[in-house]
C-alpha cells in the first residue's frame, strides 16, 4: 500500500505545471469534450506507466541520469519550439481527429508527450525501488488523473474565453523555461 500511496503523491505533485497537464488543457479548449480526453489520458497512461514499471529496472541500469537530463531537456525545448509554429495543419489535424476520435488523438498525443518525462522516469524508479510494480503503476496513473483531469474540465469552460494563441504562447515559454532548467540540472537532486 506505501508503493501506491507514494507514487501516487509523487506523480500528482510533479505533474503540477508538466507539459501534460498543459497539453490537457489545450485539448479540451480545442477539442471540448472531457470525457473522451480523460478516457484517453486515462488509457494512454496505463499503457506508459506501466510499460515504465515493466522497465523499471532495466532503464535505471542502462541509461546514466546525465544522459537523461540532457534528453529531457532537448525534448522540452523541442516542445517549446513546435508549440509556437503557426497551425497550418488544422485540416490535417481534423482528418486525424474524424479518423481516430478525440479518444484516439488523446490517447496518441499523451502516449508519446509522457515518453522520458519525469512522470514516466518517477514511474521507472519507484517500479525498482519497490517489490510492487502494478501498484506503483496504479499509483502513478492516479497521480496524473490527479493533476490532469482538472486541467481538462477547466479547459472545457475557458475555451471560448481563452485565445489559443496566449495559450501556446504561455505553454512555450513554460517548456522552453523547463529545457533551460533541465539542461541546468533542476531537479537532480530528486533524482528524477
Amino acid at each position: 500500500m506505501e508503493s501506491l500511496l507514494v507514487s501516487m503523491g509523487v506523480v500528482a505533485i510533479a505533474e503540477i505545471g508538466d507539459k501534460t497537464q498543459l497539453l490537457a488543457f489545450i485539448l479540451a479548449a480545442r477539442f471540448k469534450k472531457p470525457l473522451p480526453i480523460v478516457a484517453g489520458i486515462l488509457v494512454a497512461t496505463l499503457l506508459n506507466h506501466g510499460l515504465a514499471g515493466a522497465a523499471g529496472a532495466w532503464i535505471a541500469a542502462t541509461i546514466s541520469p546525465e544522459v537523461l537530463r540532457w534528453m529531457l531537456g532537448l525534448s522540452f525545448i523541442g516542445m517549446a519550439i513546435w508549440t509556437m509554429i503557426p497551425d497550418e495543419i488544422e485540416e490535417e489535424e481534423a482528418k486525424v481527429v474524424k479518423r481516430f476520435g478525440v479518444f484516439g488523438v488523446t490517447l496518441v498525443t499523451f502516449f508519446l508527450a509522457e515518453m522520458g518525462d519525469k512522470t514516466q522516469l518517477a514511474t521507472v524508479a519507484l517500479a525498482a525501488h519497490y517489490a510492487t510494480p502494478l501498484l506503483v503503476v496504479i499509483g502513478t496513473t492516479l497521480g496524473m488523473l490527479i493533476a490532469d483531469v482538472p486541467a481538462v474540465f477547466v479547459g472545457d469552460k475557458l475555451a471560448a474565453k481563452t485565445p489559443m494563441k496566449l495559450v501556446h504562447s504561455v505553454a512555450a515559454a513554460i517548456f522552453a523555461l523547463l529545457g533551460v532548467a533541465t539542461l541546468l540540472g533542476a531537479g537532480t537532486k530528486f533524482g528524477f
